[in-house]
C-alpha cells in the first residue's frame, strides 16, 4: 500500500487559512443576504398594510356600487399594485375583467371589508403587490456577495500563504543548521539567537541533545579504544608466546605455554562474554525474578565465596538488615560479588566491610556495600560505572579484572528496573544498588560481629 505524500506545513496551514476565510466570508455574505431579505419582505408588508388602510377607507366610505366607486384612482401612480374585490358569494366587483396573476413575483395580502350598508354582504379584497425588482436586486446582491467571498477568499489565502512563508523562514533557517551538522561537529550547537518564542524550547531541546549524542559519540570512540586496547594485550601476548615457541621449541616447556596461552583466552572469552551481556543490558534485558526469601542469605554466600580475599586483605565483612522479595539470583550474586570484589581491592586493611540490606519506600530495596579507605574525587565517582574505566595504574588490577565489573552491576541494576549508586566522603566510600521489587522486611541478620 503506497503511502500518501506528505503535505508541507506550508501548504495545510494555507489551506486551512483558506477554508476558514471561505467559511467566515461566507457567513458573512449569508447573514447581509439574510438581513437584506427581511428588510425588504418588511418594508413590502408595511407598504401593503398602508394601502390597505386606504382601500378599506375608500370601500367603507362608498355609497355606490364599487365599481362605480373611484378604485381606479387608487391606482394610478401605482401600476406595481393589483386589486381585486369580490362579493361575499365570489362574484367578481373589481375591476371588470378578471386579471392574470403571477403569484411567483406577487407579495398578497387578503382581507374583508365590512358591507356599508346594513344587510350587505362583506366583500373579500385581494392587495397584490409586484415585487419583481426586489427579487431582482437580491439576485444581485446574492451573485454581488458569492464574488466578493470567492475574490475575498483568493486574496486572503494568497496573503496568507505569504505570511505563512515569511513566517516559517525561522524554521528554515533551523533546518539549514541541522543540514550542516554531522558526526565530526557534534560541538556546535544551534543560534537560537533572535527565533521566536515558540521555538527557544525546541532550539534549547535540541541543543541538549546534540550535547547528549557529542558525549555518547565520545564515550563510544574511547569504549572503541579500550575494547581494542584490552584485546591487543592477551593477542599480543599469544602471538608472542606462540611465535617464540615454533622458533625455539626446545627451550619451552610446551604444557608451561599452553597454560599460559590458555588464561589469556580465558581472559578473552570473558571480555566478550561480558561485552555481550552489556549489549543485551542495554537493548532493555530484563531480569527473571524469582521469589528470594533472604537477599542477606544470597550476600553471605557471596560473601563466602570472597572469604580467602578478605582474609588475605586482613578484612572482615558484616551484613546488617534483610528484606524478601522478587530477584533474579544469579544476576544479583554477579552484581555483589562485583561490588564486594571492588571493596576488597580499595579497603583498608584491618577495616570492616558493611553491606547494609534497606528497604525504602516505593516497593524498592538498597544494597550498599561500604568500606574504608581513600576518599574518591568526584570527578572519578561520576565515572566509576563506565565501562573500561580505572581511577589510576596503581588501582587497575588489570591481571584480574578488566574495568567492565562496575559497569556490569549499573547493568544489573538497570536490569531490575534500579540504579547504581555511590558516594564517597571522608574515606568512606559506598557504593550500591538501589533495586525495585515489592520487598518486607524480614529481621534483621548478624547485627554484631563479622558475618560467618
Amino acid at each position: 500500500m503506497a503511502t500518501p505524500h506528505p503535505r508541507s506545513l506550508r501548504q495545510r496551514l494555507s489551506l486551512w487559512l483558506a477554508v476558514q476565510s471561505l467559511a467566515g466570508l461566507g457567513a458573512v455574505c449569508l447573514v447581509v443576504y439574510w438581513v437584506t431579505a427581511m428588510n425588504l419582505s418588511e418594508r413590502q408588508n408595511e407598504m401593503l398594510a398602508q394601502k390597505e388602510v386606504i382601500v378599506r377607507h375608500l370601500l367603507g366610505h362608498v355609497q355606490e356600487t364599487p365599481r362605480e366607486h373611484p378604485l381606479s384612482d387608487f391606482l394610478i401612480g401605482h401600476e406595481n399594485f393589483r386589486l381585486v374585490v369580490r362579493s361575499g358569494d365570489g362574484r367578481l366587483v373589481f375591476p371588470l375583467v378578471e386579471p392574470s396573476e403571477d403569484s411567483a413575483r406577487l407579495a398578497t395580502r387578503v382581507f374583508e371589508v365590512a358591507p356599508h350598508v346594513q344587510g350587505g354582504q362583506a366583500l373579500q379584497v385581494t392587495l397584490s403587490m409586484d415585487v419583481a425588482e426586489d427579487m431582482l436586486h437580491l439576485r444581485r446582491l446574492a451573485v454581488t456577495l458569492a464574488v466578493a467571498a470567492v475574490v475575498g477568499t483568493v486574496v486572503i489565502s494568497l496573503g496568507g500563504f505569504s505570511i505563512v512563508h515569511f513566517g516559517l523562514a525561522p524554521v528554515r533557517r533551523l533546518a539549514a543548521q541541522v543540514q550542516l551538522l554531522s558526526a565530526d561537529n557534534l560541538h556546535q550547537r544551534l543560534d537560537g539567537s533572535g527565533q521566536p518564542t515558540e521555538l527557544a524550547p525546541l532550539v534549547e531541546q535540541f541543543n541538549g541533545l546534540l550535547g547528549r549524542l557529542d558525549q555518547a559519540y565520545v564515550q563510544m570512540e574511547g569504549f572503541n579504544a579500550d575494547v581494542a586496547h584490552e584485546l591487543r594485550t592477551p593477542l599480543a601476548t599469544l602471538l608472542a608466546s606462540n611465535e617464540l615457541a615454533l622458533r625455539r621449541p626446545a627451550s619451552f616447556d610446551l604444557p608451561e605455554v599452553l597454560s599460559s596461552n590458555l588464561e589469556e583466552l580465558h581472559r578473552l572469552t570473558g571480555i566478550v562474554n561480558d561485552m555481550l551481556f552489556l549489549s543485551q543490558a542495554d537493548r532493555g534485558a530484563v531480569a527473571r525474578r524469582t521469589d528470594t526469601p533472604s537477599l542477606a542469605a544470597i550476600v553471605q554466600q557471596v560473601a563466602d565465596y570472597h572469604e580467602a580475599a578478605l582474609s588475605e586483605a586482613g578484612l572482615d565483612l558484616l551484613v546488617s538488615g534483610d528484606v524478601a522479595g522478587s530477584f533474579d539470583v544469579p544476576l544479583l550474586q554477579r552484581a555483589l560479588s562485583n561490588l564486594i570484589g571492588n571493596a576488597t581491592q580499595h579497603a583498608q586493611r584491618g577495616t570492616r566491610i558493611v553491606v547494609d540490606i534497606v528497604a525504602i519506600p516505593a516497593g524498592r530495596v538498597h544494597v550498599a556495600v561500604t568500606n574504608m579507605g581513600q576518599t574518591v574525587p568526584p570527578d572519578i565517582l561520576g565515572r566509576i560505572f563506565d565501562r573500561f574505566f580505572r581511577a589510576s595504574a596503581s588501582r587497575s588490577h588489570s591481571e584480574k579484572n578488566h574495568g567492565l565489573g562496575l559497569a556490569i552491576t549499573a547493568a544489573i541494576a538497570r536490569m531490575h528496573d534500579g540504579r547504581p549508586t555511590a558516594s564517597s566522603h571522608q574515606g568512606v566510600t559506598t557504593i550500591g544498588l538501589e533495586l525495585s521489587v515489592n520487598a518486607k522486611v524480614v529481621r534483621a541478620r548478624y547485627p554484631e560481629g563479622p558475618a560467618e
